[in-house]
């Protein structure tokens, strides 16, 4: 039984891992895309409104399906869809869009993907629960990738706006990951992600018709480092691969890996979106910049390697029953 279970394991972590990969380059490419329409005249709400409406509509028939029967959960779970599609998906992305416009997609992402650390802080604030040493650690030199990263100590300019929406972005992806975590709420992880990037589109629609969110858009071609597409170009790809595809992978893979493992993998989408900077719009961080990127991500990973490391499969597997001790005949006389 102990070696069916690792069997099993280890063959999900084989076809995890290319899953969670995919997931993560298909998240790194938005900022890429998104950065061509608002240099073509779109406003930052008008490229998220369009990637989290493709994305709802994409996901629909799957959320539908998933709920077949259960659509109960939709009501007990109102609270969380709420905040995971308002908060965790539609303000993240606007916030993280808003970042792009007046910074290098890479170097947002990377300030995005800070998240980690305020998910230790807000637990320790919150619940109580203190960081281990190794996560401190890690916590301070993420800190000092980030100064390196921002050319603070050479005396370059920096954009305070775009720090400050990234770092939004960053409260946003925490969010995400705290919402999640909750494994207790019945809710199929399809039909929280469905529900909550409609209810996330219907909320930026909503702020858009009344003029709390700007929205501008334009039908011209869409210029990029290799050329110029159709408008609709940039816009499918962000909903359909970006963000539909993008987390039926990411929900897929993370099942299989667990979410620790996947959010280690999950830093690959900070390596795609400097690829993908660099593909569609010449993007390329100095050697500063990137030697401070290497240091955020070194000091993420030493934050997770300082997590609690949650109990194993194997942990679980029924012992098998000892066997009786064998008695030997006695001889007789």
């Amino acid at each position: 039984m102990a070696n069916d279970t690792v069997a099993t394991a280890a063959s999900g972590v084989r076809l995890g891992l290319p899953l969670a990969i995919g997931a993560a380059f298909a998240f790194g490419m938005s900022g890429g895309w998104a950065r061509g329409l608002m240099d073509a005249g779109w406003t930052p709400g008008a490229a998220v409104t369009a990637r989290i409406s493709v994305a709802a509509l994409v996901l629909l028939i799957p959320t539908i399906l998933s709920l077949r029967g259960r659509w109960g959960l939709l009501r007990r779970n109102i609270g969380l869809i709420a905040a995971y599609g308002l908060l965790a998906v539609a303000a993240t992305q606007f916030f993280y869009f808003q970042a792009v416009a007046v910074m290098d997609v890479g170097i947002a992402l990377l300030i995005e993907y800070t998240a980690p650390i305020a998910v230790i802080l807000w637990l320790w604030l919150r619940r109580g629960e203190r960081p281990s040493r190794r996560s401190i650690l890690g916590a301070v030199i993420a800190f000092v990738g980030l100064v390196l990263m921002l050319d603070i100590v050479t005396g370059a300019e920096v954009n305070a706006a775009g720090i400050l929406w990234a770092l939004g972005a960053m409260v946003g992806a925490a969010t995400y990951f705290l919402l999640s975590a909750k494994a207790d709420t019945g809710l199929p992880p399809v039909a929280l992600a469905g529900s909550g990037l409609l209810l996330g589109a219907f909320g930026l629609i909503v702020a858009g018709a009344v003029g709390v969110l700007p929205i501008a858009w334009s039908t011209d071609g869409i210029a990029y480092r290799f050329g110029t597409v159709p408008w609709f170009v940039p816009v499918l790809a962000m909903g359909v691969l970006a963000t539909a595809l993008a987390y039926l992978l990411g929900i897929a893979s993370t099942r299989m890996l667990g979410s620790r493992l996947a959010s280690f993998v999950a830093l690959a989408e900070v390596v795609a979106a400097l690829l993908f900077g660099w593909l569609l719009l010449g993007q390329l961080p100095d050697l500063l910049q990137a030697l401070g990127g290497v240091l955020v991500l070194a000091g993420v990973v030493v934050v997770k390697l300082g997590e609690p490391v949650p109990a194993t499969a194997a942990e679980f597997v029924e012992p098998l029953p000892e066997a009786p001790p064998v008695v030997k005949p006695q001889r007789s006389l």
